[in-house]
């Protein structure tokens, strides 16, 4: 999609010059952002892209005045919104344009959301806040953003508390929040990180329509080189707090003149582009099996609190994996992804029968149960939320190693450093706390520690959709180099289809916690059979930003419910086709 370049005379909405940001240490301030400076105009899209620690999403807080303070602060230049120099601003006039006027998707959004408050009181009183409003109508306003964003029973949602949502879930509700102001300028953090291709099109078609309806200006924060090419008129390029190079994006694709841009677009993952596997033996030794497995939470209800309803997580589901082998899975959010890999580690109660080498989980006791924790690790997909905050990256890499009384502890530590290396990090990382890194570097830093024990599998629960496509692509070799020399198995859960295909021998494809299809990697991206395997690949940004593309049918009315009344509805839930690459349960 070709961005026409915007001229002079367009409204400036927010103008930044000679930003310095610093964070305060014992030998002094050290810059963190330094001379940066861009004009925002309405309407118009500037993408600022480059690696996790580049400042990006330092550069978005200042802008928000959301520095941590003291400790970080804006140390020289300037930031006006409008006419309103925001640096000077007093804390309580910063909050009246919050939200209103300027407002932020954040990158983690259960860090973001209120863990105590329900998600209609949160979108509420952020409405309220700035539109003291009726509550009745803040209830419609509220319902009518989860709405815009795509969010399954929307008013049940209301009622519901963050914990209770699955990661691209909770990632609606924040961008939601966001837009229900109608702000002039929006700063997306990393926006579509957690969603999965279809729902991400229809977040950056609503963002399209912000801007064409009220000339809505986005600062977008992405490693997502594809979405990048699709969304923005402009493209700033950072690393390490400076500005590398600023382009117009057909600009920046074709012709980038830095060599650090030509390394950021080379390590774009593309469909088609992935590189040959090695094939598995003809006859593979199995190492899980799923045997008809549901997963179903009980919904209560009345005084007394009994079963009204269940949530049909996953419905039936048969699949093996072998050693050696990566299985994909992908689908919406909330299809039951994440929940089939908590039930293979033991997080939450499951029917049917999974086995580990043989073994069903229900029948180890506390000892076996000890030793399947050392072969099964998982990657989760909220590093903050997986990570200690009062632990220091040494001590979470390590205690695993300590837990199962591997190595001395010299041995222990040069592990640690070797790991740390291998997802590139620092030495010096051990001995600083995980709120000290950028979200991608946390993400690194739970890749380390489920590697610490050599597993036989490990569950990648969306573990490089918080990675620059740089790191991506290092994480993904080094996943690549530990399966050809230990012959380790991962379940790989993502909704970027680009990297599932360069990482894949299967791919199942999930949708309201079924299996809808399976098959090889060359067989379900060369000629996929079922519609919403169709639409899935369909809906995936191209990093060419002058390459046509057919518009994506938007789908109309709700997204199928995986809650089924208590006593009521099939066993086995059909899914059938009505058009436009929706489904429906049957």
């Amino acid at each position: 999609m070709t961005q026409p370049a915007l001229s002079a005379a367009d409204d400036v909405v927010l103008r930044v010059q000679d930003l310095q940001v610093s964070a305060r240490s014992d030998q002094g301030l050290i810059p963190l952002v330094e001379g940066l400076s861009f004009d925002l105009r309405r309407g118009e899209t500037l993408a600022i892209a480059g690696e996790s620690g580049s400042g990006k999403s330092i550069t978005s807080l200042a802008v928000m005045g959301l520095l941590p303070a003291p400790a970080v602060r804006v140390t020289g230049g300037s930031i006006r919104l409008g006419g309103t120099e925001l640096t000077r601003l007093p804390e309580k006039k910063l909050q009246s344009l919050r939200g209103a006027r300027i407002s932020m998707i954040f990158q983690e959004p259960m860090t973001a959301l209120n863990p105590v408050m329900s998600i209609g009181r949160q979108l509420t009183e952020a409405i309220r806040a700035h539109d003291p409003v009726p509550m009745r109508e803040a209830r419609a306003r509220a319902l009518a953003a989860l709405q815009a964003v795509r969010l399954s029973q929307p008013e049940r949602r209301l009622e519901q508390f963050p914990h209770e949502l699955s990661g691209g879930m909770r990632q609606r509700v924040m961008i939601a929040m966001a837009i229900a102001l109608r702000p002039d300028v929006l700063i997306a953090d990393e926006p579509t990180t957690a969603l999965d291709v279809t729902v991400q099109r229809e977040v950056l078609d609503l963002i399209r329509d912000l801007q064409r309806d009220l000339g809505t200006a986005v600062i977008l924060i992405t490693h997502d080189m594809g979405v990048v090419a699709e969304m923005a008129d402009r493209v700033i390029v950072m690393k390490k707090g400076r500005v590398v190079e600023t382009a117009l994006t057909p600009e920046l694709f074709e012709a980038p003149r830095e060599a650090y841009t030509r390394e950021l677009l080379a390590a774009v993952p593309r469909i088609g582009g992935g590189p040959a596997r090695p094939d598995l033996p003809a006859t593979p030794e199995r190492l899980v099996s799923f045997q008809d497995v549901s997963v179903r939470f009980p919904i209560r209800a009345g005084l007394l609190g009994r079963v009204a309803a269940r949530v049909h997580a996953v419905e039936h589901v048969s699949v093996e994996i072998f050693k050696g082998e990566t299985l994909s899975l992908v689908g919406e959010s909330g299809c039951g992804k994440s929940t089939m890999a908590r039930a293979l580690v033991g997080l939450v109660p499951h029917e049917g029968r999974i086995e580990v080498a043989g073994t069903a989980l229900s029948e180890l006791d506390s000892t076996g149960r000890k030793a399947l924790r050392r072969d099964l690790q998982i990657v989760f997909q909220d590093p903050m939320a997986a990570l200690d905050a009062r632990m220091t990256v040494g001590e979470l890499i390590r205690e695993p190693l300590v837990i199962h009384g591997i190595g001395t502890p010299d041995a222990q530590r040069a592990r640690v450093r070797d790991l740390l290396d291998r997802v590139g990090l620092p030495a010096s990382a051990m001995g600083r706390y995980p709120h000290q890194f950028s979200g991608g570097q946390r993400q690194r830093i739970c890749i380390a520690r489920a590697l610490a024990l050599k597993p036989k599998l490990i569950v990648c629960d969306e573990s490089v959709a918080a990675l620059d496509v740089s790191i991506q692509a290092r994480v993904l070799d080094l996943l690549r180099d530990l399966q050809r020399e230990m012959g380790m198995s991962f379940l790989f859960i993502s909704h970027d289809m680009a990297v599932v295909e360069n990482v894949s021998d299967r791919v199942a494809v999930m949708y309201l916690g079924q299996i809808v299809e399976m098959g090889s990697r060359a067989q379900l991206f060369g000629n996929p059979q079922h519609p919403y395997t169709q639409r899935l690949l369909a809906a995936v940004p191209v990093p060419d930003p002058r390459r046509p593309r057919e518009a994506l049918a938007r789908l109309a009315g709700e997204i199928p419910s995986p809650v089924w009344p208590l006593g009521q509805g099939p066993d086995r839930v059909q899914l059938q086709d009505i058009g436009g690459g929706h489904l429906v349960a049957r």
